[in-house]
């Protein structure tokens, strides 16, 4: 499949892994220490839902859209909220215009201490990268593979942070690809935090990343999982995932509870649900 960032902004895949990595940066703020945060196959960082690209596919429809409209139950609502609140700071006027990647929601979380890396291979995405990042202190954008980022920039100064990876899932076998890689850059840096996004398309997906990440030895980790439809695999994208190594205390409930909303809140068909299952 192309998963090419701008084409996707705001999707069911966006809004998961958004919601979930504010919460983790949160949480790694909780401490006083500065932390790192690498996003290794960054996009653009910013995009426009009433460019070229989102409209043709009007996925933020069924994704952002949704979820700002619906009415979440506190408990949920206070979990989402750091999300929430970057997003619609882009939007003030109440219109849903601009969406923020991975890159500029961590920028606008991140505390005078804290530092962000963010890498693009694209030419043209890595320049617009490096020109809205232009003069700031705090980030570093780098035009590179996401791949070779992952393995050379870790372990970084920092004792604490979070790695996310998203790529492209362009060519077979990414998904084992995406698990060994996390397992290897957590041998490099054990302390760090490793987020990785996946797409569901046949529904064993999780499985597999579960066995090689208990393989590799990684200690702790779980998988979160969201389906709006049934899987096929000769269908369009059921839904997506995130392995996370070395998650948070308590993000494992948290995303049980914000998983079960978004489940009904975003489901397009039959056969959609959510599971979180949490190795320790």
């Amino acid at each position: 499949m192309n998963y090419r960032h701008a084409y996707h902004a705001g999707n069911v895949g966006d809004v998961l892994k958004h919601i979930a990595v504010a919460r983790i940066v949160r949480y790694l703020q909780k401490k006083p220490g500065a932390i790192r945060v690498i996003d290794t196959h960054a996009g653009i960082g910013l995009y426009d839902l009433a460019g070229d690209e989102a409209t043709r596919t009007g996925e933020a429809e069924r994704g952002v859209v949704r979820v700002l409209a619906a009415e979440a139950p506190a408990e949920v609502a206070a979990l989402i909220a750091p999300w929430q609140e970057v997003v619609e700071a882009e939007n003030p006027d109440g219109t849903l215009r601009l969406y923020p990647g991975s890159p500029w929601l961590v920028r606008r979380l991140l505390r005078p201490q804290d530092r962000l890396t963010v890498v693009e291979l694209h030419p043209a995405d890595a320049e617009v990268l490096k020109e809205l990042f232009y003069g700031d202190v705090q980030v570093r954008a780098v035009e590179l593979d996401g791949w070779l980022a992952l393995n050379a920039f870790v372990p970084p100064k920092e004792r604490r942070g979070l790695v996310l990876v998203d790529p492209a899932f362009e060519v077979p076998g990414e998904v084992a690809r995406l698990a060994h890689r996390l397992a290897k850059a957590w041998r490099k840096w054990p302390t760090g935090v490793y987020c990785g996004w996946y797409p569901v398309k046949t529904g064993s997906e999780s499985e597999e990343i579960l066995a090689i990440l208990s393989e590799a030895g990684v200690a702790e980790h779980l998988v979160a999982e969201l389906t709006v439809r049934r899987p096929d695999p000769d269908g369009p994208m059921a839904g997506c995932g995130l392995a996370i190594i070395n998650p948070p205390f308590m993000l494992s409930g948290e995303l049980e509870l914000v998983l079960g909303w978004l489940g009904t809140v975003l489901a397009q068909g039959p056969g959609g649900g959510f599971r979180v299952t949490h190795h320790a």
